[in-house]
């Protein structure tokens, strides 16, 4: 499973779902002396393999929980659980461990591109590396044990966040959803379960987890991500030649106008203009050829991540002249602009 360097294939990302043996699971946890127990034993577990630095949910500022969240390294539902929840976040940000989530730990690995078998063997390092000194519960039948029944087996949930603007533009999203979830697969928005696809983003995952190897699981997700990524590719050739392609480029165009010359910039905003850019750069019409560093800009001017960029708290109407200022510059440069 070779690397992609595409504007479709954004990224990559391998969780697995673990419990350990004789603990209650996360939801039935109450006793706190326990919680701490299970993040002291998961954290010895990782200190000898690489750069982590533990993060205990109810010793963290909101401020810092909030930019962990908007760079994707821990969840909401981890932030709920202040008093019994904790992460481990390697140095490159490329792991994230979070310890009494819905389970025990969430282990994942998010990497650039269509990169599955690489980010699958990061990650399954790390969960050896702990399994070596942690017993997970685990049954012969059902394979591990996980608080949701959906993850049973091999508690991994492997995914690709893909960039498809023309599939979404002329209306055949709906048709590639229905024919991705008839292969037992599933699409979310970019934020995941419950959130809706966002500056043309969608995430494709594995649905099933009991019954199928990992070898499987990471093929399967493999095949249909390059299978819409070719759908998508075929729709961008159609955009450009079809009656509509100079409203399209006119669309391209006036939010690479707009992105680079507003004086105030919303962060709904920013998704939606980068979004058009990053299609524009896609077709030709803007030259921007590393369009990764869009994707990365629009992560970048959250909120929590303009506070820190920033060294202080700005107010909503501060961060929307920096993130203007900052995201005209930005793109500016992307697009040889001096």
């Amino acid at each position: 499973m070779s690397q992609i360097n595409d504007g479709t294939l954004v990224s990559t990302r391998i969780r697995l779902a673990r419990n350990l043996e004789g603990y209650p699971f996360p939801s039935h946890l109450k006793d706190e002396k326990q919680a701490k127990e299970i993040i002291r034993l998961v954290s010895s577990g990782l200190n000898r393999l690489d750069d982590f630095k533990l993060y205990y949910m109810d010793g963290i500022s909101d401020w810092e929980a909030n930019f962990l969240k908007e760079n994707h390294l821990i969840s909401p539902a981890l932030i709920e659980r202040k008093r019994y929840g904790a992460a481990l976040i390697n140095e490159d940000h490329s792991v994230s461990v979070m310890i009494n989530e819905e389970d025990h730990l969430r282990e994942q690995c998010i990497i650039k591109g269509l990169q599955l078998g690489r980010a699958y063997d990061k990650i399954s390092e790390i969960d050896s590396k702990i399994g070596r000194s942690i017993k997970f519960a685990y049954d012969e039948q059902l394979g591990y044990l996980t608080a949701c029944p959906t993850n049973l087996g091999t508690g991994l949930r492997a995914s690709v966040m893909l960039f498809l603007p023309a599939l979404t533009i002329n209306g055949s999203m709906r048709e590639v959803v229905r024919s991705i979830s008839r292969l037992g697969l599933t699409v979310r928005g970019m934020y995941g379960e419950g959130s809706e696809a966002e500056g043309y983003m969608y995430q494709v995952s594995n649905e099933v987890t009991l019954g199928v190897s990992e070898e499987e699981i990471l093929s399967q997700v493999d095949e249909v991500a390059r299978k819409v990524r070719s759908l998508e590719n075929a729709e961008r050739d159609r955009l450009k030649r079809g009656q509509s392609r100079l409203a399209v480029k006119d669309k391209c165009m006036r939010a690479y106008g707009v992105i680079t010359n507003c004086v105030v910039l919303s962060s709904g905003e920013l998704a939606s203009l980068a979004s058009d850019v990053k299609l524009g750069a896609c077709l030709g019409y803007i030259p921007i050829s590393d369009v990764s560093a869009v994707d990365d800009l629009i992560v970048a001017m959250q909120p929590y991540n303009i506070n820190r960029a920033a060294g202080r708290t700005l107010s909503a109407g501060e961060r929307d002249v920096y993130r203007a200022e900052y995201v005209s510059s930005r793109i500016k440069k992307l697009a040889g602009v001096k």
